[in-house]
């Protein structure tokens, strides 16, 4: 859905920029923006907030330019929401700056009538940070609660995959354009999202990442959240800025318990501080919510799989290259050998058929997984491929099969039948 005024708001931002309050008094002026672009520079004078820069600007700013960004976002099959259409956020219109519109890939959830959570963190994450943020993200959707982070590195991509592994909800906030190929790592997740909710952006879809770009985003990040949990967050960590935002949108702010290691200085100041709240579990903040959800514990959540959060990608540690197995590997100085190997008929060597439980009534992905699953490690990547599911559905499945006592997680994102 591109809006009909998409391209007066296109207009404005390219000519005065992104994040500016002035977005909000045109709309409060103007019930139909195009009567604001088609008064010229006598009728923008007369509104009394634009500098003579800002007229100049107008002035020079060409709406055939808004043109070629509508068409890449129908190239693209992209929406565009602009902040006078009926379906754009509530929430994010009440701000003090607002954006103009936002570039959507994939369906906005119903952000003002679903509970949000923002989870937000530092991109150098530790084991602990991962495996809360995806523990937390994965618990909270279990509630039908929508998961709102950036798309980064570490704590970020930890929640949305948490998220996504339920079958859950996301909502994922780029500083930058939805074409842009920053942060490659969690291209992944970006392509996933769309089928469970929705990347979006503030920034035409080329548009690449500036410094400046990140703490604008997260004003927006701020916004769709009725919470914002800090997971861990070092002294000077962007996360601050979020969660400085939201307590001035007056949202209640939570923390995760940490260690005294820098990544949880600044998380723990925000305890220390009284400005938020504690948590170790995600109960805590579902009970500081308590009008919305019912808080007895329904689900085993200790039980979720964790053995994947080893290597989702955080900032400054390079994933491993996986073991080579080498088999009969030869000296330098001998040629290879082609003949087959001799098999001796008398081989005591026995490979054991696996052997499947039956009449387990499980759902049919979970079937599909738990029959293909043998006697040998086998990668999540490739059970995706095999059986053509998408990676989070496998996980779900796994999840599910591991909680059944049927299979077994191994390091690497490996499984084996139990």
């Amino acid at each position: 859905m591109i809006s009909r005024n998409a391209r007066y708001w296109i207009w404005i931002t390219l000519s005065i920029g992104y994040n500016n309050p002035k977005v909000k008094r045109i709309s409060e002026m103007y019930s139909d923006v195009s009567a604001f672009y088609y008064g010229g520079i006598s009728e923008w004078r007369l509104c009394g907030i634009f500098s003579q820069k800002d007229l100049e600007r107008f002035s020079s700013t060409s709406l055939d330019e808004t043109q070629k960004i509508i068409d890449r976002c129908i190239e693209c099959n992209y929406s565009i929401l602009c902040i006078d259409d009926e379906l754009f956020p509530k929430c994010l219109y009440n701000i003090e700056c607002p954006p103009a519109l936002i570039y959507v890939n994939g369906v906005m959830p119903d952000i003002d009538n679903t509970f949000s959570i923002g989870i937000v963190g530092t991109r150098r994450a530790t084991k602990y940070g991962i495996e809360n943020s995806y523990r937390f993200a994965y618990a909270l959707s279990k509630y039908g609660t929508i998961i709102v982070s950036g798309g980064a590195l570490g704590v970020d991509g930890a929640s949305h995959r948490g998220a996504l592994a339920t079958d859950g909800v996301t909502i994922c906030v780029r500083g930058c354009g939805l074409n842009c190929s920053y942060l490659r790592e969690n291209a992944d997740i970006r392509s996933t999202i769309p089928k469970r909710g929705a990347v979006i952006t503030e920034y035409p879809p080329d548009e690449t990442p500036r410094n400046y770009y990140f703490p604008a985003r997260n004003r927006i990040i701020a916004a769709l959240s009725d919470g914002l949990l800090v997971m861990e967050a070092g002294k000077k960590s962007g996360s601050l800025i979020t969660a400085n935002l939201a307590a001035e949108q007056g949202k209640t702010i939570f923390a995760l318990l940490g260690n005294n290691s820098p990544q949880n200085e600044g998380s723990n100041t925000l305890i220390k501080e009284g400005l938020a709240i504690p948590v170790t579990d995600f109960m805590d903040i579902l009970c500081e919510f308590d009008n919305l959800y019912a808080t007895n514990d329904e689900f085993d959540i200790d039980n979720i799989s964790l053995a994947d959060t080893g290597n989702f990608p955080v900032k400054g540690i390079r994933k491993q290259a996986p073991a080579r197995i080498y088999v009969n590997k030869q000296n330098d100085e001998q040629p290879a050998k082609t003949e087959e190997p001799h098999i001796s008929e008398k081989s005591e060597t026995v490979v054991q058929k696996p052997v499947h439980k039956e009449n387990l009534n499980l759902p049919k992905t979970a079937q599909d997984v738990y029959e293909y699953i043998g006697n040998e490690p086998v990668h999540i990547d490739k059970i995706s491929a095999d059986l053509k599911i998408p990676v989070f559905k496998v996980l779900t499945a796994l999840t599910m099969l591991e909680m059944k006592g049927l299979v077994s997680a191994l390091q690497g994102r490996n499984y084996i039948l139990k």
